[in-house]
């Protein structure tokens, strides 16, 4: 497969990543850098070996995909740039300011035959990574995301910072519409939500708790699953997956050293071993992949990991979410 040809608009913190990670990958040439900030820029382009361009448009003329890493504001109007200069485009998390903005993007993909992933990281970690295969059909989840307290990234509710990760794996995992939204959030150091909670409830019967927050003292990112007859702990941060479920006669026959019972519930006849498993999470930089996997989707002409689609259903659910919140009692 040859390699994709990518520029990078926006090269702060998190753009300065992925050129780095973009200039030593087997599978992307990076072309370029663009930034508003041309002392960064050179700075960056330099470190990568790499030109720094003094215009966009000279960028985008160069590059067959871009990795847009630019304020959510600023989303819309540098992703349809690329789109209408015939550009693939990697588009960080959220997808848009608005969900207005979000589907004018989708759509102008669409009329051009274009791809886009959404940097849903998230969907790349090895806790993720290590039950991809596993047939997940949550009953009941309940999500914590927490952090400290960084003032990057507070010109936006805790739901478009924080939540938004969950959103997205919930909404791949559940793959049904959501019925019914609880929620609430209070601003404490800053002017948009620092903590929320909220209720999903779907279609198919799944309910979804999630709690996100960037005050708290303890850092956690961690997401239970309870489905018939199992439960699946997956720790993001860690990067770890555990699985226990009750025992079937398969699973009794051949018992390895990745079925270890560890109780047993019930009595007599009907008494089952509880199983527990905890599958091996892949050794993986998650945005590196993330990136090889868009360069993959272009080269190959398949659809992305993360598609514009299921971004924007990420940022709809966040904005009910935010409605809701705002919604007077």
């Amino acid at each position: 497969m040859d390699k994709l040809d990518l520029g990078i608009i926006g090269v702060g913190h998190l753009g300065s990543i992925h050129a780095k990670l973009a200039a030593h990958s087997e599978k992307i040439n990076l072309v370029g850098v663009f930034d508003l900030d041309r002392e960064r820029a050179e700075t960056v382009a330099r470190d990568c070996q790499v030109p720094s361009f003094q215009e966009l448009q000279q960028l985008l003329r160069k590059s067959r995909a871009v990795s847009i890493v630019v304020p959510t504001s600023e989303h819309h109007s540098v992703a349809m740039q690329a789109l209408e200069s015939g550009c693939h485009i990697f588009l960080e998390k959220p997808i848009a300011s608005s969900v207005e903005q979000a589907r004018s993007i989708v759509d102008q993909a669409r009329q051009k035959g274009l791809k886009i992933q959404v940097g849903h990281i998230e969907r790349f970690n090895p806790a993720m990574l290590a039950v991809r295969n596993y047939p997940l059909k949550p009953m009941f989840i309940e999500a914590h995301r927490l952090c400290r307290f960084n003032p990057r990234g507070c010109d936006v509710s805790v739901v478009l910072d924080l939540m938004i990760h969950d959103l997205d794996l919930i909404l791949y995992m559940v793959k049904s519409p959501v019925t019914h939204v609880d929620a609430c959030g209070v601003a404490v150091v800053s002017r948009e939500e620092d903590i929320a909670n909220v209720r999903l409830k779907f279609a198919g019967g799944c309910v979804a708790n999630i709690t996100s927050s960037r005050i708290a003292l303890n850092p956690m990112r961690r997401m239970r699953l309870f489905q018939q007859n199992q439960y699946i702990a997956l720790d993001f941060m860690d990067k770890k997956a555990e699985i226990f479920k009750l025992a079937d006669d398969a699973t009794a026959r051949h018992p390895s050293g990745l079925h270890m019972p560890v109780s047993r519930i019930g009595v007599g006849d009907s008494a089952r071993d509880i199983i527990y498993e905890k599958p091996s999470p892949p050794e993986v930089n998650s945005l590196q992949m993330e990136l090889e996997e868009f360069a993959r989707a272009v080269q190959l002409d398949l659809q992305p990991e993360v598609p514009g689609e299921q971004g924007l259903m990420a940022l709809e659910t966040a904005a009910d979410i935010l409605d809701q919140i705002a919604r007077p009692e």
